[in-house]
């Protein structure tokens, strides 16, 4: 071989491996690129997710609000209840008081 086919060989050899360096470094750039709608399309998805969380902390802190009040007014309702049940224990065993002296005041007299 000839120096100025040696010199022409290894130039095309060199224009080659430029043309494959910069074809790899295109193919790179294209696949790991990211748009700038990904980037404001995952944005707007981060900002509703963070709402939701909001959405969900605050429906769980109005459900526990509503469930102590729920339960103050169940314990209210049931003593409320008790007491009743008691007065009327109480009024049914002064009935049958009152109709047991009844019965014997109308035996006696």
């Amino acid at each position: 071989m000839t120096s100025p086919q040696f010199v022409v060989a290894t130039a095309i050899m060199l224009f080659i491996a430029f043309c494959l360096g910069w074809f790899a470094n295109w193919l790179v750039h294209r696949f790991s690129r990211v748009a700038a709608d990904d980037v404001a399309q995952l944005d707007r998805m981060a900002q509703e997710l963070h709402e939701a969380e909001e959405t969900r902390d605050q429906a769980i802190t109005y459900l526990q609000q509503r469930e102590a009040e729920l339960t103050n007014q169940l314990a209210q309702t049931e003593a409320e209840l008790r007491a009743a049940m008691d007065g009327l224990r109480d009024a049914r065993h002064e009935a049958e008081e009152m109709r047991a002296r009844l019965n014997q005041k109308q035996q006696a007299g």
